[in-house]
C-alpha cells in the first residue's frame, strides 16, 4: 500500500512538473525572396510558374492576400523587417550601393539582437544589402553580426560575378571564395549546414534567409529553366522555381530535425518585381506599377506564415500587414517587450492571422526614393490610399479593396477625401523626417538635413 502511495505522490509531482514547464519559445525563421512578383507563384494565381514548396506552404498556414514590403526597392524594405520602424527612420532611405553614406545605424535594435539577448542563436544567410559597398565587411560600420547575429554568410547585393558560381560571399568576416552552384541552393545550403552542425539543439534559433532570387542578373540552373523551356521568360520562371526549390530544402531540413512543430516561418519578398514583365522580369497579378513604384505593384507582395499549433492551415487573410510588421511580431511571440525609447511603426501580425484586423497608432506608409515621378510617395488608412509623386505636390486617392489595380483615381472627384489624407501623410511624414538620421540629401523638400557621422 506504502508503495502505491509514494509512486501515485512521484506521478503527481512529475505531472505536475510536466503542467508548470515553460514551454520552449518557437525558432523563427525568415525567408526573404529578391524582386519576387505578388502574382509569382502559383498560390497567387500564377498558371505557369511551379512553386510546390510555396504553395505548400500557403495550405500549411496563413496566405495573406494584401502583404506590402515596407518599400518600393531592397535595402529599405529589409530594414524595416529588422527593425519594425519605417526606413527614413532608421537611416535606410534608399537602395545602398556605390559610395552612399546611409546605412543601417548601429543605433537601431534589430529583432535578431533582442532575441540573441533572451538566450536564442541567431544565423543569417545570403544577401545583406544594408550598408554600401565600401562599407560591407568593413570594421568601421556595422556588419550582419553587429545587429545581433552570430553567425553569418552574405554578399553585400547581388552573388558576383552571377548568381551561379559566385566568389563573393563573406563568412564571419572572411571572404569564402568561389562556390560552385547557383545562389539560392547554396544559400540554403549553407542554413542547413548550420541547422545540422553549428547551432545548440538546446536553444531556440532564428535564421534570416535573404536569397537572390529572381533579382537580375538572372542566373538559373538548367534543371528549372527546360520546365519552360517553349516560353520566351523561362529562366526567370525557373529563377521562381529555383528559389522554391530552396525553401522546401530547408522546410526539409526542419523536418528532419524534428523541427518544424516548433518553428514560425515568414515567407515573403523585399518588393515587387523588376523590369516590364515579359521576358524580362515578373508578374505583379495585373496590380499597377512594379518595382521602385508605390503604387500596388511595387509592394503589394507575396505573404505566408507558417506556425503549427497557433494558425489554422490554410487559412486566407485579407488583413493589411506589412515588412516591418514582423519585428512586432516576433517580440509579441517571444514575450519581449517593444523598444520604448524609438517609434516601432510595425504592429504585432498575430489578430491578421486569424484574419482579425491590427491596430495601427502609425498608417501604412511608403517613401521610396528614385528620380520617377509618378508614385513616390503613399500611405494607407483602411480602404484609402493616397500616392504622390517624388516633391509630394501631385496626389492621386484610390479606394484601394474596391480598386486594387488603382485604375480610378479619385482625388479629382473627392477633393475633401484627399484634402485629409494629404495631412496626414505630411503630419506622418514630418515625425518620420524629424526622427531620422540628420542626413544631407540634394533636394531639402524629399531630404533630410546634415550631420551625420559614421557608424551612427
Amino acid at each position: 500500500m506504502r508503495t502505491l502511495l509514494v509512486l501515485a505522490l512521484l506521478l503527481f509531482i512529475w505531472q505536475g512538473e510536466v503542467i508548470s514547464a515553460e514551454p520552449q519559445p518557437p525558432n523563427i525563421v525568415v525567408f526573404l525572396a529578391d524582386d519576387m512578383g505578388w502574382g509569382d507563384a502559383g498560390c497567387y494565381g500564377s498558371e505557369l510558374i511551379q512553386t510546390p514548396n510555396i504553395d505548400k506552404l500557403a495550405t500549411q498556414g496563413v496566405r495573406f492576400t494584401q502583404c506590402y514590403a515596407a518599400a518600393g526597392v531592397c535595402s529599405p524594405s529589409r530594414s524595416s523587417i529588422l527593425t519594425g520602424r519605417t526606413p527614413y527612420r532608421n537611416g535606410v532611405w534608399q537602395h545602398l550601393s556605390g559610395n552612399h553614406d546611409a546605412h543601417l545605424r548601429a543605433s537601431e535594435i534589430t529583432y535578431p539582437k533582442l532575441l540573441k539577448e533572451a538566450g536564442y542563436q541567431t544565423c543569417h544567410v545570403g544577401k545583406w544589402h544594408l550598408n554600401s559597398r565600401p562599407q560591407f565587411n568593413n570594421p568601421d560600420f556595422p556588419q550582419p553580426g553587429d545587429h545581433g547575429y552570430d553567425y553569418w554568410m552574405a554578399t553585400h547585393n547581388n552573388a558576383a560575378p552571377s548568381h551561379e558560381n559566385p566568389t563573393n560571399f563573406v563568412r564571419n568576416g572572411e571572404p569564402v571564395g568561389e562556390l560552385e552552384g547557383f545562389s539560392a541552393p547554396l544559400v540554403a545550403k549553407e542554413a542547413i549546414h548550420w541547422l545540422d552542425n553549428l547551432r545548440d539543439p538546446e536553444k531556440p534559433f532564428v535564421l534570416s534567409i535573404w536569397v537572390h532570387e529572381p533579382h537580375h542578373p538572372i542566373a538559373t540552373d538548367e534543371q528549372f529553366s527546360t520546365l519552360y523551356e517553349n516560353h520566351r521568360n523561362r529562366k526567370y520562371m525557373g529563377n521562381i522555381t529555383q528559389l522554391d526549390f530552396a525553401l522546401g530544402q530547408v522546410m526539409d531540413a526542419l523536418d528532419a530535425h524534428g523541427l518544424s512543430d516548433d518553428t514560425i516561418i515568414f515567407f515573403t519578398s523585399d518588393n515587387g518585381p523588376e523590369g516590364k514583365g515579359g521576358a524580362v522580369g515578373g508578374s505583379t497579378g495585373g496590380l499597377r506599377g512594379r518595382k521602385r513604384d508605390d503604387h500596388e505593384g511595387g509592394i503589394r507582395v507575396p505573404g505566408i506564415v507558417r506556425w503549427p499549433g497557433h494558425i489554422k492551415p490554410g487559412t486566407v487573410s485579407e488583413v493589411p500587414v506589412i515588412g516591418s510588421d514582423i519585428f512586432a511580431t516576433v517580440l509579441d511571440i517571444t514575450g519581449i517587450p517593444l523598444p520604448a525609447d524609438r517609434t516601432i511603426d510595425g504592429v504585432s501580425m498575430l489578430p491578421a492571422f486569424e484574419g482579425k484586423p491590427v491596430k495601427r497608432k502609425v498608417p501604412l506608409f511608403w517613401r521610396t526614393h528614385v528620380s520617377q515621378p509618378d508614385s513616390r510617395v503613399a500611405l494607407r488608412i483602411g480602404p484609402w490610399k493616397i500616392v504622390g509623386n517624388d516633391t509630394m505636390e501631385e496626389f492621386q486617392l484610390f479606394q484601394i479593396e474596391k480598386d486594387p489595380r488603382e485604375e480610378n483615381d479619385l482625388a479629382g472627384a473627392m477633393p475633401d477625401k484627399t484634402e485629409e489624407m494629404k495631412k496626414i501623410l505630411f503630419e506622418v511624414w514630418a515625425d518620420i523626417e524629424e526622427e531620422g538620421p540628420k542626413q544631407w540629401w540634394h533636394d531639402p523638400k524629399i531630404r533630410p538635413r546634415r550631420g551625420s557621422t559614421v557608424g551612427y
